[in-house]
């Protein structure tokens, strides 16, 4: 199964989301910026140059904090999601239309694509979970 990472970037007690542009896959869609594992690549190695490629960012990957396996009959792959404590760089709109800092409780109100709207629920955002209470038992060593 492929699997593809995703950064829940923090920055002032907020989290960054981003819109993918228009006319790409899943366009319009909010999610944390991450992408496909390359062969070789461990999935921390993965995250950081997604970052440089997507934000042009010098992204500092932390803790795992969850997977989720996405499967619809098109596509299915498992998505990693990292902490991301701090960065380098202003965030630069590459390959998404727009992005905002959102408070965790608040990232389920936005249309989000639905492997990062699984991630949000394992996370327990939506139910007024906290990140800092870390991920939930079992979720892997990465």
């Amino acid at each position: 199964m492929k699997q593809v990472t995703a950064a829940v970037i923090e920055k002032d007690g907020l989290v960054l989301i981003a819109k993918r542009k228009k006319g790409k896959k899943l366009g319009e869609k909010w999610e944390f910026p991450g992408g496909k594992l390359e062969p070789g690549e461990t999935p921390r190695e993965c995250l950081k140059r997604e970052l440089e490629e997507e934000l042009e960012i010098d992204a500092d990957v932390g803790d795992f904090l969850c997977s989720v396996v996405y499967e619809n009959p098109d596509f299915s792959f498992e998505l990693l999601a990292f902490r991301v404590p701090s960065f380098r760089g202003t965030p630069v709109l590459r390959e998404h239309e727009e992005f905002r800092w959102v408070r965790r409780e608040d990232a389920a109100a936005y249309d989000l694509a639905d492997s990062d709207r699984a991630a949000i629920e394992r996370l327990g955002w939506n139910a007024g979970g906290r990140i800092e209470n870390g991920p939930p038992r079992g979720s892997g060593p990465f």
